[in-house]
């Protein structure tokens, strides 16, 4: 397929078009602000995609502005859909990311896709609007939606956790300043990641919700400990009380079930092997 993927700069998007062209897809990068209509429907005019890979947003839950999570998420995904719709008939897939954020303070055990929304941060709240905006698409584009847990690897910026982490491994330093290290993740590789959404945009489960998760869950301690177990270097931990975040989720693992159905082929790397290849182990 010729594929339009947006956010293809970011970090997850090198990694997709790796993999989309290592399976012979044609990826297109979207150079259009997703805030510019007009703009939108005229490049994908030019472009004719016949699968997208909405990858763009505003990510990081500490971000400053908080409209910012609206107009990006929210509204620039509803002009994307739009400019997409004149071309339904050629477009054969349509991926849209969402966040497992969306789920909130749940922390009953293992959370499958239909589990209740509790958004706790408006970038949740942002991307579970997004998600209701995006069903009344689904009857005029190809339309899923996949809700990533959190994953990791090389070149995901180091004001995410598990990259700060690691550079202080590779830095050798004394000593780490976090929040709560006591919260509990589904931690996946990006690679793993990559890979879901190429078998999924094949496959194209129009209508479907899916998690994009391990199954697995590990607490930051635990990803501390085992950077010093591969690195043989030891540091100390010290908490921050202006990195603990209000309304923290504490508890956050994925049902991965409906992942495993619609992308049978998908890795699950083991989360040493991510830690390992980060640190050039």
């Amino acid at each position: 397929m010729k594929v339009l993927v947006t956010g293809l700069d970011g970090f997850t998007g090198r990694y997709v078009q790796s993999e989309l062209e290592s399976h012979g897809h044609q990826v297109v990068g979207l150079k259009s602000d997703l805030t510019d209509l007009d703009a939108l429907k005229t490049e994908i005019a030019d472009v004719k995609p016949q699968g997208v890979i909405h990858l763009a947003a505003i990510s990081f839950v500490g971000h400053g502005n908080s409209n910012d999570f609206y107009t990006v998420n929210l509204l620039g995904t509803r002009n994307l859909l739009e400019a997409l719709e004149p071309f339904k008939e050629t477009i054969q897939s349509v991926l849209l990311a969402s966040s497992a954020n969306i789920y909130g303070n749940r922390s009953e055990g293992v959370l499958s896709e239909g589990s209740l929304a509790d958004p706790c941060n408006d970038y949740a709240v942002s991307k579970s609007a997004m998600e209701q905006m995006a069903c009344l698409w689904m009857g005029r584009l190809p339309v899923f939606i996949t809700r990533p847990f959190n994953y990791t690897g090389i070149g995901q910026a180091e004001h995410f956790l598990i990259p700060k982490i690691v550079s202080h491994f590779k830095q050798k330093k004394d000593v780490i300043e976090l929040g709560n290290i006591d919260v509990f993740r589904d931690f996946g590789d990006v690679r793993m990641v990559a890979r879901s959404y190429r078998l999924l945009l094949e496959q194209a489960p129009v209508g479907e919700i899916i998690n994009i998760c391990t199954g697995k869950m590990h607490s930051l301690k635990n990803v501390i400990q085992a950077c010093e177990k591969i690195t043989g270097h030891k540091i100390d931990i010290q908490v921050n009380p202006l990195f603990v975040r209000p309304n923290e989720v504490r508890t956050l693992v994925g049902d991965n079930s409906k992942l495993k159905e619609f992308a049978k082929e998908s890795e699950v790397y083991d989360l040493t092997q991510t830690l390992q290849w980060m640190l050039g182990e």
